[in-house]
């Protein structure tokens, strides 16, 4: 790795400021295979050794790579080159889980449970699942995998009544849902942008604020009770969510 980071490395960047050039420099050497995934970066004090820039310019060009998901700054360990992920088209015509939905491609899925249990609703999950005094929620939130990638945080919350035993659930949701007779049929969902706090970014293995996409959902059952409110986080360097638009009928267009 000493013959990449020389400091006549910089002569064939292209110029420019100093640390948009080890940016650029860094980020050629993923893109070429020159640095995989998991490769050990040398540190702050080490890198400024070798390409002759100071510890200030370094910590800049490499801040930069790690704000865009290319490097991943472990505490204690030191910086790496981040996994390679491959990005999941997600069609948002169909009402899938998880599980159904990576099945589908042919992918392994895994759950790391971070809590299952009964609670007092929150106002919120009072209001979305129109829970009446006294109900209780069931809450599950946990962390969803395929092919051993963290790829979206889960946190979702049904009444009491629609799911009495929350550590009944130990892979999909919706196949329990559907051997009681209660999976929903239809949803409303909502896409924002989000930027993942540290707490988040650390179970989903990416760094601190990097962008995610937040999906809140509400699902209905044939006769138009709620039976789920989840709010997900997904990685936004693995997903991309499409639909299907069609020129609304000749009548209906407005003039």
């Amino acid at each position: 790795m000493g013959e990449l980071f020389t400091p006549e490395a910089f002569e064939e960047t292209g110029g420019g400021p100093l640390y948009l050039q080890l940016h650029r420099l860094i980020a050629e050497a993923i893109a070429s295979g020159r640095l995989q995934p998991g490769d050990s970066l040398p540190s702050e004090r080490e890198l400024a050794a070798m390409t002759g820039l100071s510890r200030v310019t370094v910590r800049k060009g490499v801040a930069e790579l790690v704000a865009s998901g290319q490097l991943v700054q472990r505490r204690g360990s030191g910086t790496f080159v981040a996994p390679r992920v491959e990005k999941l088209e997600q069609a948002l015509s169909l009402l899938t889980s998880f599980t159904e939905d990576m099945a589908r491609r042919g992918r392994s899925v895994e759950s790391r449970w971070i809590a299952r249990g009964l609670h007092a609703p929150a106002p919120e999950e009072v209001m979305a699942l129109g829970l009446g005094v006294g109900e209780k929620v069931a809450r599950l939130e946990r962390v969803r995998s395929s092919d051993g990638v963290p790829l979206a945080i889960e946190r979702a919350s049904l009444s009491q009544a629609i799911l009495p035993d929350p550590e009944g659930v130990t892979d999909s949701l919706y196949a329990v849902l559907q051997g009681r007779g209660l999976r929903p049929v239809r949803a409303v969902q909502r896409i924002s942008a989000a930027n993942l706090n540290a707490k988040d970014a650390e179970l989903l293995g990416v760094n601190p604020g990097v962008a995610g996409l937040r999906i809140e959902r509400i699902s209905y059952l044939p006769s138009g009770k709620v039976v789920e409110f989840t709010r997900s986080l997904y990685r936004g360097d693995a997903y991309d969510f499409a639909v299907e638009l069609k020129l609304a009928p000749e009548g209906e267009r407005n003039p």
